[in-house]
């Protein structure tokens, strides 16, 4: 059953033929009301296709109309947008600077280009309680913006207050991991943005009723049939999602602004007293200086971290620009249960998978407790006591895990590295402006 009507009021019944109207009909009828494009908004104005993620307009939706009241999205201001061929433009993305060094790893499938438009329209699906089949649940609700596009409580929590047995994962930096989940057994995230759908812990839907009830909104409809050759089909509403969550990508944190300067000084040690000899250099080096100094770390912070790439051993998993190898690995957490969650191994059936689990990026990670694939972790230091102790053994134990002998002094290091070091800015987002 489709309740669409629980949160939003159907259009007057004399606006259903907008409902099929594709895009070459938008900006006919665009055309029609005689618009100057000097004088349209600047949603009907030309946009670069280059885009450094994280930054910018990209996830502030739609940009209001002068005669806007600024609630939901109405069908003129959609064709209005649909009517700038800039939203449509394959976008050429780059990544911010620090995440940038894993641009290799950019994952975009050929099938599915970003545009600005598949962006919004995912934006808008992920906001959206009317996924749900009672209209209460969104992807929002457990990898929630304002929860570090997580939630803040042990397991993901869905229809009818029904209880997951996982935490929720973040939601961003995505566009650097093909599979997905804790157990990777989505292998894209066109595939996972669609499964929480028919869930019957999450949204408790199915694909073929949310369909029905999205086709039923002419502001979805008007967007589904712009942007994709074959209409609204579940498999164009992952394609949305999936493009939404790979524009959400963290900002340089302090650690982006340290390392490179670090890297510097330990690369010209010998000559950082003669540097006004090399007026080049000696540029270079102000330059990282001054770019630290207004994104500092703690002294604590920058001895962790010093601990997270030596003897804490962090970046044995942990590793690369995302901080994550994305791989799995038995860390022993929740091993001790009587029948433990084997992760992995559900998906493999191979015995080395068994109590595996997705390494997280450390990003931001100071902003989406709790922590572990079963939230059994309520803080950063108690993170850091696991690891301290060398986790739970068991007979599939990751051999990257071991007893690290830390000082107090070394743990409220380490956590301040976390806290200070790796948290960057998450780009403006846009949670409400859906489609009435």
């Amino acid at each position: 059953m489709c309740n669409r009507h629980l949160t939003k009021p159907l259009l007057p019944t004399t606006c259903p033929s907008v409902c099929s109207l594709t895009l070459s009909v938008a900006i006919l009828l665009v055309s029609a009301h005689s618009v100057a494009m000097a004088d349209l908004p600047t949603a009907s104005k030309a946009m670069s296709n280059q885009v450094v993620l994280g930054e910018g307009d990209l996830l502030t939706g739609i940009p209001q109309t002068s005669d806007s009241s600024g609630g939901d999205l109405t069908t003129e201001e959609l064709m209005e947008w649909l009517a700038n061929p800039s939203v449509h433009e394959t976008l050429e993305v780059s990544l911010p600077q620090g995440l940038d060094a894993a641009k290799a790893n950019l994952h975009i499938p050929a099938d599915n280009p970003m545009t600005r438009a598949k962006i919004e329209l995912g934006r808008q699906l992920y906001f959206d309680p009317r996924l749900s089949s009672d209209s209460t649940i969104s992807c929002a609700s457990c990898h929630d913006p304002d929860q570090g596009y997580g939630a803040n409580t042990q397991f993901g929590i869905g229809v009818r207050d029904q209880e997951g047995n996982r935490n929720s994962p973040v939601a961003y930096n995505r566009i650097l991991s093909k599979a997905q989940f804790h157990d990777g057994r989505a292998a894209s995230l066109e595939e996972q943005a669609v499964g929480p759908i028919e869930n019957p812990i999450e949204m408790g839907n199915t694909h073929s009723t949310c369909v029905e009830c999205l086709t039923a909104i002419p502001g979805y409809k008007l967007q589904f049939n712009a942007i994709f050759p074959d209409g609204l089909t579940i498999e164009n509403v992952g394609k949305a999602l999936a493009t939404f969550e790979r524009a959400i990508v963290t900002g340089p944190a302090p650690y982006d602004y340290y390392a490179p300067l670090k890297q510097f000084e330990k690369t010209f040690a010998e000559d950082l007293d003669y540097l006004d000899e090399e007026p080049e250099l000696k540029e270079q080096y102000d330059a990282l200086k001054a770019a630290y100094a207004k994104h500092p770390m703690s002294e604590s912070a920058e001895r962790g971290m010093e601990l997270t790439f030596g003897k804490a051993n962090c970046t044995a998993c942990h590793a690369g620009a995302n901080f994550t190898d994305e791989q799995y690995h038995n860390i022993g957490v929740g091993m001790d249960a009587e029948k433990p969650d084997l992760g992995r191994y559900e998906i493999t059936k191979e015995d080395k998978d068994r109590g595996a689990f997705k390494t997280p990026t450390m990003r931001n990670v100071a902003a989406s407790p709790p922590y572990m694939h079963d939230g059994s972790q309520a803080t950063l230091e108690e993170v850091i006591e696991w690891y301290d102790l060398g986790g739970h053994a068991n007979p599939w134990l990751s051999d990257k895990m071991m007893k690290l002998n830390l000082t107090e002094q070394e743990k409220k290091d380490l956590v301040a590295f976390m806290v200070e070091g790796l948290t960057g800015d998450f780009p403006m987002v846009e949670q409400g402006r859906l489609p009435e």
